[in-house]
């Protein structure tokens, strides 16, 4: 077995995943890395052996099974997962399809559940594994109407994390859900006219995700919630 603690990030090709991936690295974290088309990342040059790359579908039990196996058959242990892999499909519920609000949820709510439960055994080991459910401030309010069939996954991603919450609790899991308001992804930058530079900046919502995943036991947080504006997220 490794010493060092492993971490999975799904999505991490770009975005907030790969701003985690690249901080949790550069703390001394070995990374594993799922992505649809992995590819290792520049920065992992002066470290490879503490970079992981792994061909992730997050619509797929089997994809996020194989991911965990790879891991601990690599690595022998699994530290944290940041379930980060998300879509947006910008839709009222009225104007939404079956098969697009089921792949809304599918990715946005099974697909952490899914990579989660692959990982579990992995996690209960050490006694202090550690989930992140990336959220969404819309996951604690509807701001607009366009935006209420994604908020209606992220309430669910929300709960999810609660649910992981109580089922790892006694095993030393904690569970956390990270519910950001706009930030500087190219997601982010599709839906709204506000500059990047008004928005959060990926590095800094990894810097909140490597302290969450670092805290003891005794400093459980449930919810940590970042915005770029003022503004009541309930």
């Amino acid at each position: 077995m490794s010493d060092t603690r492993i971490a999975l990030i799904s999505g991490a090709n770009r975005g907030i995943g790969a701003a985690v991936a690249q901080v949790l690295f550069n703390a001394g974290w070995t990374v594993s890395l799922g992505m649809r088309t992995p590819q290792m990342p520049d920065w992992a040059e002066d470290a490879p052996d503490r970079v992981h790359v792994f061909a992730y579908d997050a619509a797929s039990e089997k994809s996020a099974q194989d991911w965990a196996k790879a891991v601990m058959e690599t690595h022998g242990r699994i530290d944290a997962v940041i379930a980060n892999a998300g879509i947006m499909i910008p839709k009222t519920p009225i104007e939404i399809t079956d098969d697009e609000m089921a792949q809304l949820l599918d990715i946005n709510v099974q697909g952490p559940r899914r990579l989660a439960a692959a990982c579990w055994d992995g996690l209960k080991v050490s006694g202090k594994g550690r989930v992140i459910i990336l959220g969404s401030l819309s996951g604690k309010r509807v701001k607009s109407a366009r935006a209420g069939s994604y908020a209606m996954s992220k309430f669910a991603a929300v709960g999810l994390a609660h649910a992981l919450r109580h089922t790892g609790f006694e095993d030393g899991i904690r569970a956390t859900v990270v519910c950001p308001g706009f930030v500087a992804t190219d997601m982010a930058l599709a839906i709204s006219d506000r500059a990047a530079e008004a928005m959060t900046d990926p590095k800094d919502l990894a810097a909140v995700i490597q302290m969450l995943i670092e805290l003891p036991n005794e400093a459980s947080v449930a919810e940590f919630c970042v915005n770029c504006q003022l503004e009541e997220s309930f």
